[in-house]
């Protein structure tokens, strides 16, 4: 129970890694509140709602759109009239394409940049004042280790995942006296919906080049986020971990 009666906002949180660190979260005693983007993914939030408080623990879901700044005040004014307080925020909203940049429309790039960079930046700025009145907190940003060795086809998630890791590293410098902590997770390629599309062949040439000889499972991830959320990681500032198999070295 590391994290008992402490409350997390999680946003993209209906399916994938946001998923688990939901579901985790809420076995180490926290009551959590999952974003999902769009009414879509409603019946997949709700699901993982029910999935939460049939093992006892306490969740709910709220749709918003993290890019806008109306939505972030909604989703964490949710939070606060269910339960009065925010402990811990995770931004793990994320989408994914692929295009070559001479061919990628102006519009998707400023899509990829807008739900990771952009939702990551507003839902920080939202939260920010209620853990330093309180005096404690902790925010976890989801990069990826693309950040780190690039992807071709992917130039605008990982230009957006880049600049998280700043992001992160200078808001560390901004906070580090008031009791809160901000800190990174880079999972490697992991066995989410958001791979469902990639053809076999390619994530066996993925699964090649890395060391541990796998494609990381959402359980592979997830302990990262629950140890950064925790008082084990109280002297963790602006850091970035990695569970990536061997893909990259931090």
């Amino acid at each position: 129970m590391k994290l008992q009666d402490k409350v997390a906002i999680i946003t993209g949180a209906s399916s994938g890694i946001g998923r688990g660190i939901a579901v985790a979260f809420a076995r180490e005693g926290a009551a959590v509140l999952i974003n999902y983007p769009t009414p879509a993914q409603k019946a997949d939030a709700t699901h993982v709602c029910d999935a939460i408080v049939s093992a006892g623990g306490s969740a709910f879901a709220v749709l918003g759109d993290v890019s806008e700044e109306k939505s972030v005040d909604q989703i964490v004014d949710a939070c606060l009239s269910a339960y009065g307080k925010v402990d811990i925020l995770v931004n793990n909203a994320g989408v994914a394409s692929a295009s070559p940049v001479e061919l990628m429309p102006v519009t998707e790039w400023d899509r990829i940049l807008a739900v990771h960079l952009r939702g990551t930046f507003l839902m920080t700025r939202r939260v920010l004042p209620l853990l330093y009145a309180q005096g404690s907190g902790r925010i976890i940003n989801t990069a990826s280790q693309l950040a780190y060795k690039g992807a071709p086809g992917f130039s605008h998630y990982t230009a957006a995942k880049g600049a998280i890791l700043s992001f992160t590293r200078s808001v560390a410098l901004e906070i580090g006296t008031r009791g809160v902590t901000i800190n990174c997770v880079a999972p490697g390629a992991t066995q989410t919906p958001m791979l469902a599309d990639v053809p076999s062949a390619v994530l066996e040439q993925i699964r090649l080049g890395i060391p541990v000889g796998r494609i990381a499972d959402v359980h592979d991830i997830v302990p990262s986020y629950v140890f950064l959320a925790s008082d084990d990681a109280r002297h963790y500032q602006g850091q970035c971990i990695s569970p990536n198999g061997g893909d990259v070295f931090l």
